[in-house]
């Protein structure tokens, strides 16, 4: 029998009883990453008792490196789990038979990738159990890793060192200098002035715009009174001047009048006629000096 959608062929489980399926690892800085990958290994089959086993700091810090959480931590925190029934400490780096039968174990739980065993020629951890049919894979979750957490505070290490020493950790505890702790809260204060400088002038150029908004209103505003006001001057001149005509002519009849009546060539003639007038004329009185 082979598990669906992996390369190595698995033996059948048991029928009669729980299948007892062993997930290990550090789980440092337990997340749900960790949690999903023993999810999935506790819903392997219909009845599975998990078990989960955690290296201890030394054989951790021999292969692996430095670890966040001391093994207790890292204990307590699978113990917390709701898909883990049992947890086995001090776990073994590399799992032989004997501890398979030991735990009376099925399967080993966990994602195909290899892993070093402690040989330093890179033989997979998991080759053995691969090989006798009695690995069940699981899947990695993407985005999310023990060495992730790390990277994000190594990356935001300064604000890290502040948060703690405003929490009242001194900077011995945290391994930070006198001068790098005077340094960290200056450049603190200087970036909170700076957002402060930048938050004013997003209000003031708020405000800026809300009075150019309303003064283009009141402009629009004052152009619709002043029209409104010239057209109405202009319907009260009319409804005056033809209130005058028919009060001057006869039962509403039109006026014809010299007064009231001309047209173009009426005025041109009147401007020539003044025009001509030698006294009037300053263009024929300069011509009469000329000839004198």
């Amino acid at each position: 029998m082979a598990d669906r959608g992996s390369e190595h062929p698995m033996l059948p489980p048991p029928v009669d009883r729980p299948v007892r399926v062993y997930a290990d690892g550090i789980y440092d800085l337990f997340h749900f990453g960790h949690a999903r990958s023993l999810e999935q290994a506790k819903k392997s089959f219909p009845n599975t008792y998990l078990l989960v086993g955690c290296c201890n700091d030394e054989i951790t810090h021999k292969y692996k490196g430095k670890t966040v959480m001391t093994e207790a931590e890292r204990y307590e925190s699978l113990r917390h789990c709701k898909w883990v029934d049992e947890v086995i400490p001090d776990a073994p780096w590399v799992i032989n038979q004997e501890f398979l039968d030991k735990h009376n174990i099925d399967y080993v739980a966990h994602d195909s990738l290899p892993y070093a065993d402690t040989s330093g020629a890179a033989n997979d951890v998991y080759e053995f159990v691969k090989a006798i049919g009695r690995f069940k894979e699981t899947k990695r979750t993407e985005g999310i890793s023990t060495s992730d957490i790390i990277m994000r505070i190594v990356k935001d290490y300064n604000q890290y060192v502040l948060r703690n020493l405003d929490r009242g950790y001194s900077r011995k505890e945290l391994g930070v200098s006198y001068v790098k702790e005077k340094r960290l809260r200056v450049n603190r204060r200087l970036k909170t002035l700076q957002e402060k400088v930048k938050e004013h002038q997003e209000k003031v150029g708020e405000k800026i715009q809300i009075v150019k908004k309303t003064a283009s209103m009141h402009r629009n505003e004052w152009g619709t009174a002043i029209r409104d006001r010239i057209q109405e001057r202009l319907r009260g001149q009319q409804s005056r001047d033809g209130s005058f005509l028919l009060q001057n002519g006869k039962d509403g009849e039109d006026v014809d009048s010299d007064e009231y009546y001309y047209d173009d060539d009426s005025e041109e003639e009147y401007f020539e006629e003044y025009y001509d007038d030698d006294e009037l004329n300053p263009e024929s009185n300069g011509q009469e000096e000329n000839k004198k």
